[in-house]
């Protein structure tokens, strides 16, 4: 694979100390956006804000407007191993306390919520099986939906939340990993060509704990996926790994806001992401603080997108804002590239057909991602849906 940059630099915005030792915090620093539970108090997005300058906000208008579930058109299955509970209850007025709405259509997927479905993970268990939720969309049903996820303290589990059918979905996931807990978070997005869903994850995360955070987007017209990750103690670990696969006409976007305030945290995030067909796009941002408190703290985030068509694009924006050098260590890449066509050349030349070939070429891009998900029924799926994705694969110019 041929990388037309091999790194690119976001932003790096680091915070004078004044005598006293405070940091100067910066007009634009992530810390001061706006966050509120009332619809009213977030105007319907334009596409001119910084946050939604990516986003086809028009194609997203029903999710911008207060709309009761259809709760008849969705359907929701839980399998949950000893030591998980699941339950549905009324929506309380903050929730686990975990995460506050940031835009508009988390507010309003929050104001609109029926129900709330909670999923517990009892403090000390350690289930052998992960515990898997369903969730399946029926023509274009409304779906406000609120999940809260806890881990109990030093419990050791997977959930895996599982999206697919046809759903016009707003959502908010809160995560709660309490002291010594740890948890990984599968998130798949099978959706419908005709489906849109913008979800807001929140995750808190305690001491010597931590979140295996992991996003899988391989369906949707359009997919919008914001997280955002705060410690509440020392110790605290977050890994956010993601996969995503666009086709043409489909817009995926992820983003990712860490904000490290307790010292010695760490946080490791690395995205992939492929794109094929007219009118692909893919949307990565990544944000992470470094308060002026959080001295030994280590970082990094990774994003990495392979274009295999003309007509396809990726926007990749990282950003690393620090109020302290007191850490240890910090570090950002962001690189897209074409389809190399000298590999593909290389493996034809040695008996092997063209289209296992790009297959192979694009297995190993997204291997080194893949990998790190140990979750062995997970991997297999991305997979095959790769294999499925690829074998609609157009060709290009380059490949005749």
């Amino acid at each position: 694979m041929s990388l037309l940059a091999d790194k690119t630099q976001g932003p790096v915005l680091v915070g004078a100390h004044t005598d006293s030792g405070a940091a100067f915090v910066p007009d634009q620093s992530r810390a001061e956006r706006k966050r509120s539970y009332a619809v009213a108090d977030f105007t319907v997005p334009n596409g001119r804000e910084e946050d939604w300058r990516f986003t086809p906000v028009d194609r997203l208008r029903p999710l911008f407007e207060v709309g009761p579930d259809d709760r008849d058109g969705v359907t929701v299955t839980a399998d949950t191993p000893d030591g998980v509970t699941v339950s549905h209850g009324t929506p309380g007025s903050v929730g686990l306390g975990v995460g506050i709405p940031a835009d508009r259509a988390s507010a309003v997927a929050w104001e609109s919520a029926s129900v709330m479905t909670s999923l517990a993970v009892a403090p000390g268990a350690a289930p052998a099986e992960p515990a898997v939720l369903r969730v399946t969309g029926h023509d274009k049903a409304r779906l406000n939906g609120h999940l809260a996820i806890s881990a109990g303290a030093h419990s050791r589990s997977v959930v895996v939340v599982a999206h697919a059918g046809s759903v016009r979905c707003g959502a908010n996931v809160e995560i709660d990993v309490e002291d010594g807990a740890e948890l990984t978070l599968v998130s798949v997005q099978e959706w419908d060509d005709d489906s849109l869903h913008v979800a807001q994850h929140d995750a808190r995360i305690g001491r010597d704990a931590s979140l295996r955070h992991i996003v899988v987007t391989l369906g949707g017209a359009i997919v919008r996926i914001s997280t955002n990750v705060l410690y509440s103690g020392t110790g605290g670990s977050f890994e956010g790994l993601g996969v995503y696969f666009a086709d043409a006409g489909q817009h995926l976007e992820h983003r990712l806001f860490v904000d490290h305030e307790p010292p010695n945290c760490r946080s490791d995030v690395a995205y992939k992401g492929a794109l094929q067909g007219d009118g692909a796009h893919t949307v990565w941002v990544g944000d992470v603080l470094i308060r002026a408190s959080a001295g030994g703290t280590n970082t990094y985030e990774l994003n990495r997108n392979l274009v295999l068509t003309d007509g396809a694009r990726a926007d990749s924006v990282p950003n690393l804002e620090i109020e302290t050098g007191q850490i240890e260590g910090a570090g950002h890449a962001s690189a897209t590239g074409r389809f190399d066509d000298e590999q593909l050349f290389y493996l034809q030349a040695r008996g092997i057909p063209e289209d296992t070939a790009r297959r192979l070429v694009v297995r190993g891009f997204f291997a080194s991602i893949v990998q790190r998900i140990g979750v062995p029924e997970i991997v297999e799926r991305i997979m095959a849906a790769i294999d499925r994705e690829l074998g609609a694969t157009p060709q290009t110019e380059a490949d005749g």
